[in-house]
C-alpha cells in the first residue's frame, strides 16, 4: 500500500511527535508499504522517511521545484517534482492508497481540508487520519464538532476525516482505508 504522511517540516517541535513519526515510518517499512511524502529532509518528514530508509521501505516524494537541492531527502527512492503546493496535493492524493495527518502546522491543515473537501464533492473517496499524538489535534476535534454541531458539515465529518488517539488505531484505520 502506498501511504501519503501530511506532517510537520519543523524540527523545533516536541520530541515525542519525532518519536511517533518513526514509529510510523519503522511499522510502514515492516509492513511493506511505501510512503509518500513531501520530499524535505527536515522535520517529521525527515523522520518518517529516515525510519522508512532505514527499515527497507520504499519513499516516493513529492516535491516542488522551488525547493533548494539542499533541502530534499536525500535518500528518496522516486522523485516525482511538481510546480506548487498544489500540485503537489493533487500528486500526493493520486499516488496514495491511504492518508496519515501527523502534528503540523499550515500547510498540514492546509493538506488534510484540501483532501476531506475533495472528498466530500466525490472527487475521491479517500479519509485523512489524523493521529492526535498527545491531544495535539483536540483543538481541530473541538473546532469539527463545532462546525458539525452548526450545520456547516452535510453529514458527519467522520466520512472525511478519521480521529486516532492510539498508534494501534492508526495502524488499523490505514488497513481498514487502504483495503476499500
Amino acid at each position: 500500500m502506498r501511504i501519503a504522511v501530511f506532517c510537520a517540516a519543523n524540527n523545533n517541535i516536541a520530541q515525542v511527535y519525532f518519536d511517533e513519526a518513526r514509529r510510523l515510518g519503522q511499522w510502514m517499512a515492516q509492513h511493506g508499504h511505501s510512503l509518500v511524502f513531501g520530499g524535505t529532509n527536515s522535520g517529521l518528514m525527515n523522520a518518517v522517511a529516515e525510519a522508512m530508509h532505514d527499515g527497507g521501505g520504499r519513499t516516493i516524494g513529492v516535491i516542488p521545484q522551488i525547493l533548494p537541492a539542499s533541502r530534499r531527502y536525500k535518500d528518496l527512492d522516486v522523485e516525482i517534482p511538481c510546480d506548487n503546493l498544489s500540485d503537489r496535493k493533487d500528486l500526493m492524493l493520486a499516488h496514495s492508497d491511504a492518508i496519515v495527518a501527523l502534528p503540523g502546522g499550515i500547510g498540514t491543515l492546509d493538506e488534510i481540508f484540501t483532501v476531506a473537501s475533495a472528498n466530500t464533492i466525490g472527487y475521491h473517496h479517500k479519509r485523512v487520519i489524523v493521529y492526535n499524538i498527545g491531544g495535539y489535534w483536540n483543538p481541530l476535534v473541538r473546532l469539527l464538532d463545532h462546525l458539525q454541531d452548526n450545520g456547516m458539515i452535510r453529514g458527519n465529518y467522520s466520512d472525511q476525516i478519521l480521529i486516532a488517539n492510539s498508534f494501534e488505531d492508526v495502524t488499523r484505520l490505514i488497513e481498514e482505508d487502504g483495503a476499500e
